[in-house]
């Protein structure tokens, strides 16, 4: 019987220090805190504004003189149902590139990669490293539908296969001055 007595006793004093913890540290300060920034709630401090699929285009455009805007996609009209999806992409455009002869492209319809291609932007670097993977996981043995994929943080630029190597490292050095 003596174990519970003991145990007991154990806890008595355990509870009494960790009161005596407590109430001491009250009666060091017994003015209330000064709100800072962070326990007032204020709002974080603005950052930059977020990367759109637009103004990556822009940055791209700007490198790759044959690329010309041809959509921007929205959640009415895209074609995979990704956008805004969870880990998916936030924003995405679709451009044309002029060294691509449209009677050379299986599939010519409005937006297709094949034309140009897309620019889908993530929230993360490893959401666009994902699809990335996923794309060419799922291309790489069906030759018709390849196509050259750049992730630069969290952008994800799809070219065209019908675009050169040479040609589509335009996207690539492009790619690297946006992300």
């Amino acid at each position: 019987m003596r174990k519970p007595a003991l145990s007991a006793a154990a806890l008595v004093m355990v509870f009494a220090a960790m009161t005596a913890c407590v109430s001491g540290s009250d009666q060091k300060n017994d003015q209330p805190k000064k709100a800072t920034t962070a326990t007032a709630g204020a709002p974080p401090k603005a950052s930059a504004k977020e990367l759109t699929a637009s103004d990556a285009f822009k940055a791209l455009s700007g490198k790759v003189a044959s690329a010309k805007l041809s959509g921007v996609i929205t959640e009415d009209d895209d074609p995979n149902h990704l956008l805004g999806r969870p880990n998916q992409y936030t924003s995405k455009v679709t451009f044309t590139d002029s060294r691509i002869k449209v009677d050379d492209v299986t599939d010519a319809e409005p937006g297709s990669v094949e034309l140009g291609g897309a620019i889908e932007v993530f929230t993360t670097a490893a959401d666009a490293q994902t699809r990335a993977d996923y794309i060419q996981s799922v291309t790489k043995g069906m030759p018709l539908l390849a196509e050259y994929d750049f992730v630069s943080g969290t952008v994800l630029i799809r070219v065209s296969r019908y675009l050169t190597p040479t040609q589509s490292a335009d996207y690539k050095a492009a790619a690297a001055a946006i992300g």
